[in-house]
């Protein structure tokens, strides 16, 4: 009878450690950890689903975070309210800006000098979740440690809605805050004035600090933009890190290629055919060949990430599929297909990557483009980070690699901004 329990406790653990384990790169620091959160966002994927399926709850509002009060007020509070206290002196205000619910985050009373820094930052979550929790932390610390005021959008998400509605979202909220009397209200020097993101969010700041830069109708630009393994391009879905990290947590490479169907609106079937670029072979005649070459990591990758990776042009594909998601070659999407001339009045640039992302091939080749068309770039790379870990600061998921991330950004906005 003894041996019962015994046997019961031993598949038990067994089972939970083949469904948490994950073979993960040697380099990747705290495994363990990695993979408990993974499994623990599958389990939270399962059960948005089940829930789904039951008529509970819409499957994206179940998996979100919970949401945090927001009714455009213009109600104003301070790091306790829902930042558990760690940077006393903020004060946070959720108010509108051009009609778009933000968030402003102001530092204390003081600081270096009477102008102050600006910073418009677009939280990731595929465009779907919203990471509204671990954006919140970080723009507290950026405004309280860097004498700045921090600007988060709350662009809307899908299922409710999908492209082009985020990024004009993101858009109209850019060009109210850079308009000369708000920064005049907040007391911000126009000529400190950035824009950033990650993930999702680093592709709106992206697409927007290009239309942005290349707006006549603007008088004040963004001054720098800083950009978290950015999401840049939806031609090549077989980039070396796309392959090479298809299987790394959290960020799996068909996941990231739904995410952006969901993006455009797409139908979810198409999936199948984007993960082979069939969307983008050798006889479309809407994907030219100077189209082609803004995204030919061939050219555009160190040689230590190309490594025996081969490029995968399909010569037939399915030509139609461009028509039916027209979105595939908008540069508002993918903002790596943008031509010279416009990532030449792009403003100075900090890209962060990851070498275990499939997004890590998205930043590198925008870097060298931005750089060949006389951009100012600084590419930080990390050799054990992965897709997520900017994010992985705040309890009950902290890794030092996300601290060491967040600090080396704060670092580059303090000597730049």
């Amino acid at each position: 009878m003894r041996l019962r329990p015994v046997l019961l406790t031993l598949t038990l653990t067994v089972s939970v450690a083949y469904y948490v384990y994950i073979p993960l790169p040697a380099s990747i620091q705290e495994p363990w950890r990695l993979m408990l959160v993974a499994a623990a966002f599958r389990t939270s994927m399962h059960l948005a689903s089940l829930r789904d399926w039951l008529g509970c709850d819409g499957y994206f509002k179940s998996v979100r975070w919970p949401p945090e009060s927001f009714d455009g007020s213009g109600k104003v509070g301070d790091s306790s309210e829902s930042g558990g206290g760690v940077v006393p002196g903020v004060k946070v205000s959720d108010i509108t800006f051009a009609g778009i619910p933000v968030r402003v985050y102001e530092p204390p009373a003081g600081g270096e000098g009477h102008l102050r820094r600006g910073l418009m930052y677009f939280y990731g979550g595929d465009w779907a979740l919203g990471e509204r929790r671990s954006s919140d932390a970080l723009s507290r610390t950026v405004s309280d440690e860097l004498n700045t005021v921090v600007v988060s959008v709350v662009y809307r998400l899908y299922p409710e809605v999908h492209f082009p509605v985020p990024y004009l979202d993101c858009l109209a909220a850019a060009k109210h805050f850079l308009s000369p009397e708000l920064l005049a209200k907040y007391a911000i020097d126009p000529e400190r004035v950035a824009v950033s993101g990650a993930s999702t969010g680093g592709n709106l700041a992206a697409a927007v600090a290009q239309e942005i830069s290349n707006d006549d109708t603007v008088s004040v630009k963004f001054s720098i933009q800083a950009l978290i393994y950015p999401a840049l391009q939806t031609l090549d879905f077989n980039t070396p890190s796309y392959v090479q990290n298809q299987g790394i947590p959290v960020l799996y490479r068909p996941l990231m290629v739904r995410f952006w169907l969901r993006y455009l609106g797409a139908d979810l079937s198409l999936q199948p055919q984007l993960l082979v670029n069939n969307h983008s072979s050798s006889h479309h005649s809407a994907v030219s060949p100077e189209l082609r070459a803004r995204t030919d990591w061939t050219v555009l990758l160190p040689p230590k990430h190309k490594r025996n990776h081969r490029p995968l042009v399909v010569g037939r594909g399915s030509p139609g599929l461009v028509k039916e998601v027209p979105g595939l070659l908008d540069a508002r999407v993918s903002p790596l297909l943008a031509g010279p001339e416009v990532l030449a009045k792009c403003p100075r640039t900090y890209i962060l990557t990851c070498e275990h992302d499939v997004l890590r091939d998205d930043g590198l080749m925008y870097a060298r483009r931005l750089q060949d068309a006389g951009v100012t770039v600084t590419n930080d790379h990390h050799e054990d980070g992965f897709h997520g870990c900017f994010s992985f600061t705040v309890w009950p998921v902290e890794f030092d690699v996300g601290r060491r991330l967040v600090r080396g950004y704060l670092n580059w906005l303090q000597n730049n901004l």
